[in-house]
């Protein structure tokens, strides 16, 4: 793999069964795509990138008014130094804000809890959401692909995602001042979730592990949304669909000395959906991998090996 495969979006709605192929086929090799013509409107993150910036900015005594202690991170702010990958012995060099699913009236599941918005930034909230439903939207139809690729029906994941304690996650790779530091911005890991898009960071850094044990540096292309499978959909299909290891490293200079910006939208299964391996997926050449557990369990399961949950 000398770089991720390019997925044409506007195919989804000209010609579909040739699309989920093309989607099932890139995943299927690299677990990595690069999303184009996508359809979520570049000024719509743009704004999210700039108000996320502006989040950043805030005093520390600010930002950390709205961390949890306790919370694993679910919502608000997790300050700088906190999280590290799995089987690392460095904390990765980031800060972030997560934000959840909007819910009216009573959640349905206990997991969904309220959102927290920085009182300072009115603007961030209004913002921040409309990229998240944006996302959530896209992440849907990359879905309904993998579903027929999959041999399931076309809307298979549609209930199963539809109330999914999905995360939008700006995130902030401050100047890296110490450059003898053993940490790097986001080490070696895989997502523990379904589905991830990627927006923003043009700067160099993010690396996606090939076959062959080599590092494949991705930069985002220009309007294009990195998507990459997470582990909860390599344990639905029985590893048909990888969970790719992939890392952000401390760039060079000038890149180095500057904040590097993103936002990853992690797209969750509904707290109560089993992740059991399809029976399309299983066969004499790949039996079953993996028991199954329920989304909710397995969540706090990874988020505790990553420092999140205690």
């Amino acid at each position: 793999m000398k770089s991720i495969p390019h997925i044409d979006m506007s195919l989804y709605g000209k010609n579909f069964d040739d699309f989920a192929q093309h989607v099932g086929a890139g995943y299927e090799a690299n677990g990595f795509v690069a999303l184009t013509n996508h359809g979520v409107d570049q000024q719509l993150i743009e704004e999210a990138l700039d108000i996320s910036r502006d989040l950043f900015d805030l005093p520390a005594d600010v930002k950390n008014k709205y961390h949890i202690p306790g919370g694993g991170g679910a919502r608000g702010y997790t300050p700088f130094g906190t999280e590290i990958a799995k089987d690392a012995k460095h904390v990765d060099l980031k800060e972030f804000w997560h934000v959840g699913r909007e819910i009216e009236g009573e959640p349905p599941f206990p997991e969904l809890t309220p959102n927290v918005f920085p009182e300072e930034l009115p603007e961030f909230k209004t913002k921040i959401l409309k990229l998240y439903d944006a996302l959530d939207a896209l992440g849907l139809q990359v879905l309904e692909a993998l579903a027929v690729y999959l041999k399931q029906p076309r809307d298979f994941f549609n209930d199963k995602v539809n109330l999914g304690n999905s995360i939008l996650r700006p995130l902030h790779y401050p100047p890296i001042v110490d450059k003898g530091t053993p940490s790097v911005r986001a080490g070696a890991h895989e997502d523990i979730n379904v589905l991830t898009l990627l927006v923003g960071s043009r700067e160099p850094g993010l690396e996606v592990l090939a076959r062959d044990g080599s590092w494949i540096p991705v930069t985002i292309i220009e309007g294009a949304i990195i998507c990459n499978v997470g582990d909860m959909l390599q344990r639905m299909t029985n590893r048909v669909l990888p969970s790719t290891t992939h890392r952000v490293v401390n760039p060079p200079e000038p890149y180095s000395r500057r904040s590097r910006y993103s936002i990853p939208f992690f797209l969750h299964f509904n707290p109560d959906v089993m992740i059991t391996p399809l029976k399309s997926c299983i066969t004499e050449e790949n039996p079953q991998h993996f028991a199954p557990i329920s989304s909710h369990e397995y969540l706090m399961e990874r988020l505790r090996e990553i420092g999140l949950v205690k």
